[in-house]
């Protein structure tokens, strides 16, 4: 349980700076428990704490886990170059509390990308030594034949790696289309692979990581949502 000022709560929510924030409060745009609160130094308990913005509830956080649907031509870059960035399609405060992405989409790859402000979670969840399983939609220029599905599980030769790299799963959707089960998560691995076994790939999606899939989230492109303890728990290694 922790206690702090209503300016240092917003602030926190990446509401703006504690100036600005004091404010906001000042001249009444804060409300908690439909009472209008204008002292910014007035001290609340963060935990389970509830509050009205310009009449948009909130609820603290002291950090956020989010789970995007990036769509395509979209970068995941605080700085993008070519493209839009994914923190765009969020909230501005996400931003001002310093939000990014849990590793990298290429900007045509759509699908699940984690977002968040906890540096310890993005590290673990980025740590190749945490294995954590992705699967991945990927469209095919050639049609997926029974070989070229047997390549993949065997695994292919890549220019740059040591070892051959191999699917944990692979199976046919349909006639361009396949979905891949990796680990490693290697630059550009699906595409590369499948260049390597004598195929292209035209689009790629990826669909869930550890247990947590995107159909369970219910999250159409280019929208998002927090995840709670217990959909953090499905990121997990053993599938």
């Amino acid at each position: 349980m922790s206690k702090l000022s209503l300016d240092l709560i917003l602030k926190s929510q990446g509401f703006g700076t504690r100036k600005w924030c004091r404010q906001l409060i000042s001249e009444g745009d804060v409300s908690i428990a439909g009472e209008t609160v204008t002292d910014p130094r007035a001290v609340f308990e963060t935990t389970g704490l509830a509050f009205t913005l310009f009449d948009e509830l909130w609820v603290y956080r002291e950090h956020v886990y989010i789970a995007l649907n990036k769509p395509a031509n979209y970068e995941c870059s605080r700085k993008p170059s070519h493209h839009p960035g994914v923190l765009s399609l969020l909230p501005e405060q996400f931003t001002w509390r310093d939000v990014q992405p849990v590793g990298r989409l290429d900007h045509d790859t759509t699908g699940m990308l984690l977002m968040s402000d906890d540096g310890t979670f993005i590290h673990a969840q980025s740590s190749p030594k945490r294995h954590v399983p992705k699967i991945y939609v990927a469209t095919t220029f050639d049609p997926v034949t029974p070989e070229l599905v047997e390549q993949l599980l065997a695994g292919v030769k890549l220019h740059d790696e040591p070892a051959k790299l191999a699917a944990l799963t692979c199976r046919k959707l349909d006639e361009h289309q396949l979905e891949i089960l990796l680990e490693q998560g290697k630059y550009h691995q699906v595409k590369r692979m499948l260049a390597a076994a004598g195929n292209h790939c035209t689009a790629l999606r990826r669909s869930a990581m550890g247990k947590l899939t995107l159909d369970a989230l219910g999250l159409k492109e280019g929208e998002w949502c927090y995840l709670d303890e217990a959909q953090r728990a499905l990121l997990v290694s053993d599938m």
